[in-house]
């Protein structure tokens, strides 16, 4: 790889992005991680800092014997040496020496103050410690990019000093010196204007690390890139301390996108949504659905003003196709619908309502009118996409799909005989119905009323349909919709159901919880049994 030329595209999720509150990586994890990276074609991995712990030394030995990358070099990331001691002498820089790197990048002190009060020495041997350990490792055949830390706080308090740590790494072997925005706190036209001032005047390699305190990380990464940095890092989802790092895919989509850079591999970029919401399995953090380019809001639609436009020409409220990063276009189907979005929503289900036919018009607006009027009574449909096709089904067909008929159901709830030792409550639920032309009488027991239910109604199926075993419920949100009511309001029911290997999300309103979650259960065991067996 040429180092030197190419425009460098620097991951640091590993290691800055692991600092974010709540994110806990194993090494097991670090290396499905890097192998998600080098999937979308970053340059470089910084995996951690070797010998400051235990995890990142051991990351560091597995990753030279099972990570095979494709696409990235690996990249081991510490500390300039401790003052009045050699470069070669000290335990930290040794452990990047044997960590089999071939990339080091150096965090440095470049404000006056830290190097002061932090480091407690004095600002020229700061100077010799980065000297010192950048030709040291250089020497011992790596090659090395510095970061400096807090430069932009103390390019303000002392311009002369922080440049001179610039040229002092740069003279020494450092082939990229990343500005470091470690507090967050600039803005992007504060960026551009120090990034440029530092190129004419040092000439060194500049690259650019932000921080997103100020909500400018993006922006201000792509304004140094405007002002000739070459260099950028940041963390995939935008994962950091505090208020995170650089989202990189946003970065780096806006570089391809929308600045004609080419920063990554031919077509690799299509991958993005795929590969930010597979690291997100790995971490263990819920993809924040609005996340630019590869969130599942980011082309969901949801006026029918838009879904109008849209329907002429999906351009004219969509920044670019979404195909370019591997997402897809979404049609919200809520109480701002208009024909159109029922026209495109029933497309994308299969069915097609356009021919333009009176009864065509007849029933789309029909089920817009329904729609409307359901969700005035507190359902919503932009977030339940399988009750939807269900009405839908029940309005295009006259009926929707029967595999079975509830006579009755109940539940009940009581708590143990007070002398037991545990105070937990059981609930029993009984359910009638026929399925299959045979009628069934299940009772189950359970966590919870609404877990009773889901035992009984299943078993009560399953025994007529025995795919229903594959199903499981995965996800339940409550909503209460007219809070002023107190205990008399309105309650909305979300449930997600999976098969194993897709899931559905199914909506039901009542005036209290297992009434609205029954409604829930039936929509959801409905839907996948019309999947199962289409």
């Amino acid at each position: 790889m040429d180092l030197q030329g190419a425009f460098h595209v620097y991951d640091t999720t590993l290691r800055d992005g692991a600092q974010q509150e709540g994110l806990n990586l194993t090494v097991a994890d670090k290396l499905a991680i890097a192998r998600q990276l080098d999937g979308l074609g970053v340059g470089f991995i910084e995996g951690g800092w070797p010998g400051a712990n235990p995890k990142d030394t051991e990351f560091f030995r597995r990753a030279a014997q099972e990570l095979e990358l494709g696409h990235a070099r690996l990249t081991a990331f510490g500390a300039t040496r401790r003052a009045g001691v050699r470069a070669a002498d000290d335990p930290l820089v040794a452990a990047l020496r044997e960590s089999g790197a071939g990339v080091v990048t150096l965090v440095a002190k470049s404000h006056d103050r830290h190097v002061e009060l932090a480091l407690r020495t004095t600002l020229q041997e700061n100077l010799a410690m980065v000297r010192d350990t950048v030709a040291h490792l250089r020497a011992e055949g790596q090659q090395v990019f510095l970061d400096a830390e807090h430069f932009f706080d103390g390019y303000r308090a002392n311009r002369d000093y922080a440049l001179e740590v610039l040229r002092t790494a740069a003279e020494a072997g450092a082939e990229v010196v990343a500005l470091c925005d470690t507090n967050g706190g600039m803005l992007p036209g504060w960026v551009a204007d120090v990034v440029y001032d530092v190129i004419e005047t040092t000439g060194v390699r500049v690259g650019i690390h932000c921080h997103n305190d100020t909500g400018c990380a993006v922006a201000n990464t792509l304004a140094a890139v405007e002002a000739g940095a070459t260099h950028v890092q940041g963390t995939i989802n935008g994962y950091g301390e505090r208020t995170g790092n650089a989202d990189l895919v946003t970065v780096v989509a806006n570089l391809e996108l929308k600045l004609d850079r080419t920063v990554l591999p031919a077509g690799l970029l299509r991958d993005a949504t795929r590969i930010a919401h597979a690291v997100a399995e790995v971490t263990n953090v819920p993809p924040s659905s609005r996340q630019p380019y590869v969130g599942t809001s980011a082309f969901a639609h949801k006026a029918g003003l838009h879904a109008s436009a849209i329907k002429v020409d999906p351009n004219l409220y969509q920044h670019l196709d979404p195909v370019t990063v591997g997402n897809d276009m979404r049609l919200l189907v809520s109480d701002m619908a208009g024909r159109a979005s029922i026209e495109l929503k029933g497309r994308e289900l299969g069915f097609d309502l356009s021919d333009g036919s009176p009864e065509d018009k007849a029933l789309v607006s029909r089920i817009t009118q329904r729609v409307k009027e359901l969700e005035a009574r507190g359902h919503t449909f932009e977030a339940a996409d399988a009750s939807f096709e269900l009405l839908l089904l029940e309005e295009v067909e006259g009926a929707r799909p029967s595999y079975f008929e509830v006579e009755s159901w109940r539940v009940i709830t009581e708590t143990l005989d007070r002398r037991s030792t545990s105070d937990e409550a059981v609930s029993e639920a009984t359910v009638k119905l026929r399925a299959g032309g045979v009628r069934f009488v299940v009772t189950g027991e359970g966590n919870g009323p609404v877990n009773a239910l889901d035992q009984a109604l299943r078993e009560a199926i399953g025994q007529a349909y025995p795919e229903v075993a594959k199903f499981e419920l995965i996800d339940y949100k409550v909503r209460i919709l007219d809070q002023g009511h107190g205990t008399d309001a309105i309650t909305r029911v979300l449930i997600e159901t999976s098969d194993g290997e897709s899931s559905w999300v199914t909506v039901g309103v009542g005036h209290n919880v297992i009434e609205a979650s029954w409604q829930a259960l039936v929509d959801g065991l409905t839907f996948g049994l019309r999947r199962q067996q289409a």
